[in-house]
């Protein structure tokens, strides 16, 4: 770090949420990123005249890519309606771990002198975005002209053109609710958990979730009823199966208009413009890894090495350890991601003894497109000032278990400072020579698998990964037969590591069946 190193505070937090779907309430994800900056302009405390040259000011605009709505320049379009010339703009790639990752960059821009004000912010209208296309609405009116011929991320996802042709799409595994239900069938494999077991823990968790966002200000199902376990559990009617073991309401719910941001400076300027201390929150650790793109190459499926490095680095940057974080918010799109970190903390999930959600989940909170952990960070600076809790931490994950971010907040000054600018960069770790067979054929194991399910709640498609017996390259697989496809949908039978056989159809996909037919 240079010698001019600062020490950078967040000043100013702010969120918005427009729960209206209707059309003539739709407000775009540009305005709502606006009125959640100038949320945390007024939460600084400062008076009317001096929040205008604090806005005035505003030197760097870091955004969280948008789902919902393409920009020529979001960042130059947020800071020209700011009326703010800025030093620096930047617009974050595609992911949950964006929001901390911006954070990330943040801190160490302000520390080594590159500007003495940013801005970070995120939000998205896909709420809206999807009551305009029920109505066969293109461009909504008044919304910011899109660039010619762009689509936004939300309609390349609806006209199939975001994922790239990979082994793994060729056989359907195009989406996150394919893998991370790999994962979660591989931890409760490796944990001698029971299908039903493994369900309830679940169930519980995400109740717990509910709860936590039935009180929360901000969030889509604010003064609803809380879901029940009971309910979470029941995979039937409008809480269908989607890919085994996660029912709908254990899948992220994106279709939320909100943002978030949080304002940024040293502690030597916040001093200038008189912030009271009271408000300060100091970002003092945060680190961020990968794992490979290609999710058929990773270790294991019971494990995500870059979880755990993403947590110790932070915690080590900011000189804690793990006992002395007092609460946490970890990113929860599916219950894989909270029972991996929390384990890897030492914290039950079912009956944590400190905090691990603030927001209440990607379900019941909601979860703005690549914006969930901005809201958070928003969320932790809140918890943090009320003075009963000294250390936080944030777990922001992206892609499919692919990028993981971790920022430490705290509200004391910090013993030392941990924002290197190598640290923000989402390498690969536990990265293994994986032999990998495209066309796979002969005697094989199931490592991991998936079972999706139709909308009316019927098996409709296997995905496996497996071993061939041979020479331990490892493939994916869709199911070979109807007779596969019931074994590996079943809930009293374990399907990881049984051994079955691989062969390649006409249409160039890798079928498995099993050799023996369990008893179900």
């Amino acid at each position: 770090m240079a010698s001019t190193h600062k020490v950078p505070v967040i000043i100013g937090i702010g969120d918005t949420t427009n729960r209206s779907t209707r059309i003539e309430d739709a407000k775009e994800p540009m305005q709502l990123m606006i009125e959640a900056i100038h949320a945390a302009i007024r939460d600084t405390g400062l008076s009317p005249a001096r929040q205008t040259e604090l806005q005035n000011h505003i030197e760097s605009v870091k955004v969280v890519s948008t789902w919902s709505w393409p920009y020529e320049d979001l960042p130059g379009l947020i800071g020209a309606k700011l009326g703010t010339a800025l030093k620096q703009k930047e617009l974050s790639p595609h992911g949950g771990h964006s929001p901390a990752l911006m954070l990330h960059k943040a801190c160490a821009d302000i520390a080594d002198g590159s500007y003495d004000i940013a801005v970070v912010t995120g939000g998205e209208s896909l709420g809206s975005l999807v009551s305009f296309h029920r109505e066969g609405i293109k461009d909504p009116q008044g919304w910011t002209a899109r660039p010619q011929g762009q689509e936004s991320l939300m309609e390349q996802m609806i006209t199939g053109t975001f994922r790239a042709k990979t082994v793994g799409t060729k056989h359907g595994v195009s989406q996150p609710i394919h893998v991370y239900p790999m994962y979660e069938n591989g931890l409760r494999a490796q944990r001698k958990q029971t299908y039903q077991e493994n369900s309830i823990e679940s169930a519980k968790l995400y109740a717990a979730f509910s709860e936590i966002a039935s009180r929360n200000h901000a969030a889509w199902n604010y003064g609803k009823p809380p879901t029940s376990a009971e309910a979470i559990l029941n995979a039937e009617g409008k809480n269908r199966m989607i890919c085994t073991p996660y029912p709908l309401l254990m899948n992220a719910f994106n279709n939320v208009n909100m943002a978030s941001a949080c304002l940024l400076t040293s502690t030597d300027v916040a001093e200038k413009l008189g912030i009271p201390k009271d408000l300060w929150v100091y970002p003092t650790g945060g680190a961020g890894f990968g794992e490979s793109e290609e999710f058929w190459l990773r270790p294991t499926y019971h494990t995500c090495p870059s979880i755990e490095k993403a947590i110790d680095t932070a915690l080590q940057l900011a000189g804690l350890g793990k006992d002395q974080i007092d609460v946490l918010d970890i990113y929860s799109c599916f219950p894989i991601v909270p029972k991996l970190a929390c384990e890897h903390m030492g914290i039950s999930v079912t009956e944590p003894n400190k905090p691990i959600s603030l927001l209440g989940g990607l379900t019941s909170f909601g979860g703005a497109g690549n914006n969930y952990s901005g809201n958070a960070l928003v969320e932790m600076v809140r918890e943090l000032r009320q003075g009963n809790k000294q250390n936080g931490l944030v777990l922001a994950n992206g892609g499919f278990m692919t990028h993981e971010h971790a920022i430490v907040l705290s509200s004391i000054p910090p013993r030392q400072f941990g924002f290197p600018l190598d640290q923000a960069h989402h390498d690969a770790v536990g990265k293994e020579d994986i032999p990998f067979q495209q066309r796979a054929e002969g005697e094989a194991v199931i490592e991991t698998y998936t079972v999706e399910f139709d909308r009316k709640g019927r098996p409709s498609r296997g995905h496996v990964v497996g071993r061939l017996l041979k020479d331990q390259h490892r493939f994916i697989a869709n199911h070979g037969d109807e007779s596969t496809l019931a074994q590996l949908a079943s809930t009293t039978v374990e399907p990881i590591g049984r051994k079955g056989r691989v062969s390649v159809s006409q249409d160039g996909r890798n079928l498995f069946t099993f050799e023996t037919k369990a008893n179900l």
